[in-house]
């Protein structure tokens, strides 16, 4: 794992991981001719790890967004990370 990971970026990167081999299985399941079933299912938990690890992020990200984003100049207000936050929903 590199130097620059901070604490708030292990479970973040643990999701993915973990999110990453799920992705892998559904590929496998693919390619072996799993049921259908079996893939959607497996599919349906790539999916979610995927939005907890992005709700994370995001989470995190607006976090740090109302500590360093205090540019005097162009000041982030609770609105525009709303907004933000939006578009990534």
């Amino acid at each position: 794992m590199s130097s620059t990971v901070d604490a708030t970026q292990k479970p973040v990167l643990n999701r993915l991981r973990r999110a990453q081999g799920q992705l892998n299985a559904v590929i496998a399941a693919i390619e072996s001719g799993a049921k259908c079933r079996d893939v959607v299912i497996q599919l349906s938990a790539v999916s979610s790890a995927l939005d907890r690890a992005g709700f994370q992020i995001i989470s995190t990200a607006m976090q740090k967004c109302l500590i360093d984003e205090q540019d005097e100049s162009d000041p982030m207000t609770v609105q525009d990370l709303e907004k933000l936050f939006m578009t990534l929903a």
